[in-house]
């Protein structure tokens, strides 16, 4: 029984012994090295936080950079834009007023090709016509007339050599005239002569050219009301005519003048539509943008 005691006891102590061995702190030496790699493993992780904050900073500043850089391009870019969009309605509100100046002084040498096909077309006629009244001349002067007027102061019996009858004046020639009578500004005696025109021939080609110009003297003297009759007069009577477009866009200006603006703007809308891409469609949306009405009315 007591030896069964004594193996108990040494059982015990030796399984205190091991208790304590294995509870015992370790030794100051090992504890130090794991907080030293500890601490520098908080330090690594720590620096790579801080050289990736730097990194994301100096990218955020770059980025930065570029779009501050964009901006700036874009808004100089709508400056530019804007300048330039300035400058074409300057130029677009300008054209219609340069057009009509130049129009005033080269109506006439730029007359349309139709003119100049028609007037060479009769080229000969009036060479012809010409040539006609030099022969009746030379034959009047170098052969002897028939007895007739007596001269007074004269032999009995002798008379004075008929006159040679003046051949009307060809279409042509009357046209001609009249055109460089305009174009010189004599507009009194222009209007007679486009009148004489059509009344001596309202079936020529340039009937309707003649009552165009008709309606141009009346503008250019300031007559704007007699003009848009003369213009009306164009379109109702001469369908066909070469001036169809130049009658309806000098209608529309010449109420724009009488300050007929509804009227007026009707009928400069109607230019640009049943002529679409001529030059008196263009002159019509020039002027159009500088009263600031629209090319074509709004659809309700």
């Amino acid at each position: 029984m007591r030896t069964r005691w004594i193996a108990l006891a040494v059982i015990a102590v030796f399984f205190g012994a091991l208790g304590g061995a294995l509870l015992a702190p370790q030794p100051a030496g090992a504890v130090s090295k794991e907080m030293i790699e500890l601490q520098q493993q908080v330090a690594q992780l720590l620096q790579g936080q801080q050289d990736l904050r730097s990194a994301v900073d100096s990218n955020n500043a770059a980025l930065k950079t570029l779009v501050q850089q964009s901006l700036d391009s874009v808004n100089k870019l709508s400056a530019e834009m804007g300048s330039l969009q300035k400058s074409v309605q300057e130029v677009q509100a300008n054209t219609g007023a340069r057009l009509d100046t130049m129009t005033q002084q080269t109506q006439g040498l730029s007359d349309n090709l139709q003119d100049v096909q028609a007037r060479v077309g009769k080229l000969s006629q009036q060479l012809t016509d010409v040539q006609n009244l030099l022969q009746s001349i030379d034959a009047k002067v170098s052969s002897a007339a028939p007895i007739g007027t007596v001269v007074p102061g004269g032999p009995t019996g002798a008379a004075t050599p008929a006159a040679p009858a003046m051949p009307p004046i060809s279409a042509d020639t009357l046209y001609q005239n009249a055109l460089r009578d305009y174009n010189g500004a004599k507009y009194d005696l222009a209007r007679q002569e486009f009148s004489d025109y059509i009344k001596n021939f309202p079936s020529n080609d340039l009937a309707g050219n003649a009552q165009f110009y008709l309606g141009e003297v009346s503008y250019a003297q300031g007559d704007f009301k007699g003009a848009v009759t003369a213009y009306d007069t164009v379109l109702v009577n001469y369908p066909t005519s070469f001036k169809l477009a130049a009658s309806l866009l000098k209608k529309g200006l010449a109420e724009l003048e009488l300050g007929m603006k509804a009227s007026g703007t009707r009928d400069l809308r109607e230019v640009v539509r049943r002529f679409a891409g001529s030059d008196e469609a263009k002159r019509a949306q020039a002027k159009l943008h500088e009263i600031g009405a629209a090319t074509t009315t709004r659809s309700r």
